[in-house]
């Protein structure tokens, strides 16, 4: 089991310089856990891509039907109150935004502790690193 990030989560519905490795990885362990509202940031970075002409609209159903094949398959990890708790945490010692706070905290929740037991698959390099600080293992696929 892994937890994503949606920066790692988006490159899988559309193609991308990364795909390819957000694959290979998603291949070797296809249990995926994400924070509750990653469904909500890879709907945005598909609109954005939309609305900037970057991807078509065969390629934006494309991209929304496989992220609703895909969700149908994670576990997502609740917008409970130690979530919350975390994430407050969180964005007092890393520099992050609110979002990734939460995506943070809703895996070290899941780790119950022990986020060196729980792999973090993520490309944006400022989570990484507080992930990294937190105990996780990071993995960033190429």
């Amino acid at each position: 089991m892994r937890f994503w990030d949606a920066s790692a989560v988006v490159p899988l519905l559309q193609a991308e310089p990364v795909t390819a490795g957000c694959r290979s990885v998603l291949a070797e362990d296809t249990a995926v856990v994400v924070w509750w509202g990653t469904e909500v940031e890879c709907v945005s970075a598909i609109g954005r891509q939309e609305r900037s002409a970057a991807l078509g609209a065969e390629q934006v159903e494309e991209a929304l039907r496989q992220l609703s094949e895909l969700s149908q398959r994670w576990l997502e990890v609740q917008p409970v109150g130690s979530v919350r708790t975390t994430a407050r945490r969180l964005l007092r010692v890393h520099p992050l935004r609110s979002a990734d706070a939460l995506q943070l905290a809703a895996a070290i929740v899941c780790a119950e502790g022990e986020p060196e037991m729980l792999p973090f698959v993520c490309l944006d390099h400022r989570l990484t690193s507080a992930a990294r600080r937190e105990g996780f293992r990071v993995i960033e696929p190429a």
